[in-house]
Parts: C-alpha cells; structure tokens; sequence
C-alpha cells in the first residue's frame, strides 16, 4: 500500500458535468471515497467545467445527486475547474519564464503541412516545432500558444499502483500545449495545477487516463512538484464484453435508485467491479472500508452483470435494519416520483418486513410483496386470486371467522385453529390457503398468511374475511 510521505491519503472525483453520474465515474469516486475514508484520509470533489458548451447547472446537480443516493460524502467545498483558470495560466507563465516551456507561433496549416509531408515520407507525425529554440529577438507580433519543453530522449516511467510499471520513450512525447492562443488553458494543465493545489496524493482514475500519465508528469517535474500516486482502474463492460454502454441498460447512477435497488447493494455490487477481496462478495461498508486496497483492483476491464447486482442488493435488503429499510423505500418512493406512504401505510410496511425482506431483490419488488399491509379494505382480488373465491371457500371464511374471534392471536394458536377447521372439512390446510390470500391480500402469491394475519392484527384480519365472505 503507498501513502504519501506527509501521511494523510488525499483522493479526489473529478467528473465533467455534461450528464449524470456514469456508472462507471461512480465505481471510481466509490474507490477513491473507499481508499481516503480507509486510511483517515481526504476526499475531494473537483467539477471539471472548462468546457462551457457542454457544461451544466443541472448536470453538476444530477452527479451530486447521484454520490448522495450512494453515500459518498466529500471533504471541504467542491473545486470548480473553470474558476481557476487564472491559476492555470500562471503556472504555463511561471513554466514560459524558466525556459521550460516556450511560445510557438506555428499556424495550424503549418502544423498540417508537416504532418502531412512526414506521413507522406513513413516518417512520425509528431509535431516538433520550429520555435523550441527560438531566439525571442526573432518572435513575430503574432498569436502563439505556449507549449511545454517534452523531454526528447530517455524514458518516463509511470509507476502505476494497478498496472505496475509503464514506460513511454520520451521521442513519442510532444511539446504539449499549455495555453492556446487566447491564453485560455487547456484540460492537460488544468487537471495537473488543481491536483497539485487540492494536495492530491493518489489519482485513482480509469485506465482510458493512462497515456495522460507521462504528459501531465512532464508538467510535475518541470514545476519541481511530487508526483502522485498513480492508480488507472479497467473500465466497465457490458456482457458482451464490449465497453459499457446505452445498449446495455441503464448507465446512470440514479436509474438504479429509481429502479429501486438500495444504495448500501449498489456499492457492494460497484466494489467488487474490478477490485476483490478473496472470495468475499458480499461485505458492509465497514468491511470493504478496512479491506479496500489499490493492489487488490485487476488489470482486466470489469464485466457488469444485472443478475450479480440483483442478487448482492437482495443480500443487502435482508441484512438491514427494518427501520432503515422502511426509510430506503420511502426515499425510493420520492426518488421514483411515487406517492408517497401515509403514516399508518408507513408504520405497517414496518411491522411487515420481517416476514418480507428475505426474499425480495429490489425495493419496487419488496413494496409489492408489501401489498397487503399497503392496501386498504375493500379488498378486490386480482383475477387469479379471485377465482379461490367460489361459493364453497367462501361459505368456509364464513365459518373459519367466528373460531379466530376468541383465538390467541400468535403464530402456534392461529396454526392450531386452521389445522383443526382443515381437519373438520376433511382437507388440508392448502386449500385454504388460496381463498385466505385473495381475502387478505387479493393476490394469489403473497407472504405466509400466518404472517399477514399477525402483521394485520385481529380486527383487520377478521374484517377482510368477513368482507370476501360475504
């Protein structure tokens, strides 16, 4: 495990607010929240803004929206990106003033005339620039960008905490652009000056960043700056083992919580998407907290499986809380633009979910397993349901009612009493269970019905049979 010299981790998220929060950017700010919060350590928020065309108020309010629903909470104010531009160009002024960097005036259709005449003689296209070494007595009054001085010989080394060591000939390096020709700053520079001045220690990122490594490090050494440490993670794909995409289902980190699956299933689920801790796949955040480390992430690009996340959020739903669980499907509710529960729906959805929560995948799923403790009298069964009410089931809830009246309302007597009518009718208790379920739930699958009975109480339980009875 690396850690910075000075001790204290300092990760950062530093998505681009053109969208909502890929999933896949909320995989990396989970590693980067998991990695500080392990250690003790930092974790900032920087929006990447400087594309003004494609940024948005609402986009930058969707990402926050989503690390919320995932609870990936972020030291100190979020660092807007564009707001430091001025700090930016100092720093491409400080570099131009020591002679790291330099002012080339070539026009773009001189850049093109090189790149084409080496392409048409099999030679690189890099573009090596005239005005390197340019005495500036020989500047015309024209505009220019400043480009940095790549190193033109030897190697750069990224040493890569997922990757290992990664080396780039410097002779494929160009002399990157720090500042275009109306002295704006390019993205290159900007992400290197505010993980500098944020203090970042580790840059957790995909690995589509990896080859930004070596030139953005042209810029740490020539300021004379620690480089962080580099962590460039697989990125997602779909089942066909192409990258993760809109044809493969939902993207956005949001579409799962409307689609109901719980925050704490999500980030299990987002976790073990290229990172694992032995065979565990199923761990709280407490564990993956102390277990989560850079060593543990694979090189592989990471496959997302709809079943796999179905089955941990199903894990997930069992082990929590009833009341924290009441309170993840009111805010599922909300989230999904769903009327909300009414106090007394609420405290019954909560007496119910001992009997419900083992077996349900998602929130939406849970609710519906919920129905009977939701609904309200009258009860109208579904179809399916509806048809265990004929004449004869009937004329038994009718006699059944008057033997529960008096009974003690436990799960031991209420079984005895069924038992003993089943018996007297000369049948099972099966075949009561059909008509129970359509009278109490109107639905032909639904919970126990011992356990609707003790959810709903006496009074409730005998209202609804005397109801279907009728």
């Amino acid at each position: 495990m690396s850690s910075p010299a000075s001790g204290q981790v300092v990760t950062r998220f530093a998505p681009s607010p053109t969208g909502f929060l890929h999933i896949g950017g909320a995989r990396t700010a989970l590693f980067n929240w998991l990695y500080a919060r392990g250690r003790g350590g930092k974790f900032l928020l920087r929006i990447e803004d400087t594309d003004r065309a494609r940024s948005t108020p609402e986009a930058t309010a969707a990402i926050l929206q989503g690390m919320a629903w995932l609870g990936l909470d972020h030291d100190g104010e979020i660092v807007s990106q564009f707001d430091n531009a001025g700090r930016h160009a100092e720093v491409a002024l400080d570099l131009l003033a020591q002679g790291k960097a330099y002012k080339c005036f070539a026009t773009q259709e001189e850049i093109s005339a090189y790149r084409d005449a080496a392409k048409a003689e099999g030679k690189s296209t890099l573009y090596h620039s005239p005005w390197r070494d340019a005495d500036p007595s020989t500047h015309p009054d024209a505009p220019y960008v400043v480009r940095i001085k790549a190193p033109q010989d030897g190697t750069t080394v990224i040493r890569d905490e997922v990757q290992g060591d990664v080396t780039i000939q410097n002779n494929t390096l160009d002399d990157m652009v720090l500042l275009r020709s109306d002295g704006t700053p390019v993205y290159m520079l900007a992400v290197v000056v505010d993980d500098h001045d944020m203090g970042v220690t580790h840059v957790v990122r995909g690995d589509d960043h990896l080859n930004n490594a070596a030139r953005q490090m042209m810029i740490y050494d020539a300021m004379g700056w620690d480089v962080p440490v580099w962590a460039h993670i697989p990125l997602i794909h779909g089942d066909d083992g192409k990258k993760l995409s809109k044809r493969h289902g939902a993207l956005g980190a949001q579409e799962y919580q409307v689609m109901g699956y719980p925050a704490a299933g999500m980030r299990n689920y987002l976790a073990r998407l290229g990172w694992s801790h032995g065979d565990d796949e199923f761990f709280t955040d407490a564990q993956a907290l102390e277990w989560f480390d850079l060593n543990g992430i694979r090189k592989s690009p990471a496959q997302f499986d709809l079943k796999k996340l179905e089955n941990i959020c199903g894990q997930h739903i069992a082990a929590t809380s009833d009341a924290a669980l009441r309170q993840e499907c009111e805010t599922f509710l909300e989230a999904a633009k769903l009327p909300a529960l009414t106090a007394q729906q609420s405290d019954g959805l909560q007496s119910a979910l001992y009997c419900l929560k083992e077996r349900a995948k998602t929130l939406p799923e849970l609710l519906e397993k919920a129905h009977f403790v939701l609904t309200s009298r009258p009860i109208v069964p579904e179809e399916k349901a509806a048809k265990n009410l004929d004449n004869v089931s009937r004329g038994m809830l009718n006699e059944l009612t008057p033997q529960l009246q008096n009974a003690s309302w436990d799960k031991e007597t209420l079984e005895e009493v069924m038992n003993g009518f089943a018996a007297a009718k000369d049948t099972k208790f099966g075949k009561l269970a059909g008509p129970l379920r359509a009278a109490l739930a109107g639905r032909a699958v639904t919970p126990s019905v011992y356990d609707m009975m003790l959810v709903l109480g006496r009074d409730e339980t005998l209202a609804r049979l005397s109801d279907a009875a009728g």
